[in-house]
């Protein structure tokens, strides 16, 4: 885990990312996503660093799928700092985030709610 790369702007997990031997995460102005981005350009019109510093229940982006919406509540909940904690426990249990290209443990859910509770405890 790469945990200095934190998390997206969109929640999802730049410091476990499978590509993060040659991205330096969503908040490095080399992002190749940053032109396009919606969640990332988002944060930086209104002065968020992530997606669940907002009060608002978005759905656009990134967070109209089920991974990136559920570490954003996550964050909301908890905090970040926890998010990365609860990440990185679950690594170091054996927890995959990219098993196979981009889909990994976390991406077997269907809903939100277990997705929280995974992430929570790692089983």
């Amino acid at each position: 885990m790469k945990r200095e790369l934190r998390i997206a702007s969109c929640g999802l997990a730049c410091c476990l990312c499978s590509k993060n031997e040659v991205c330096n995460g969503c908040h490095d102005d080399s992002c190749t996503d940053k032109d396009y981005c919606i969640n990332r350009k988002c944060c930086i019109e209104n002065g968020y660093e992530y997606c669940s510093e907002c009060s608002k229940d978005c759905k656009n982006g990134m967070l109209a799928k089920i991974k990136p919406y559920a570490f954003t509540l996550f964050a909301k909940r908890y905090g970040i700092d926890c998010l990365l904690d609860c990440l990185e426990q679950n690594e170091k249990n054996g927890v995959i985030y990219h098993r196979q290209g981009i889909i990994g443990d976390y991406d077997k859910f269907d809903d939100i709610e277990d997705l929280i509770r995974f992430i929570k405890s790692g089983k």
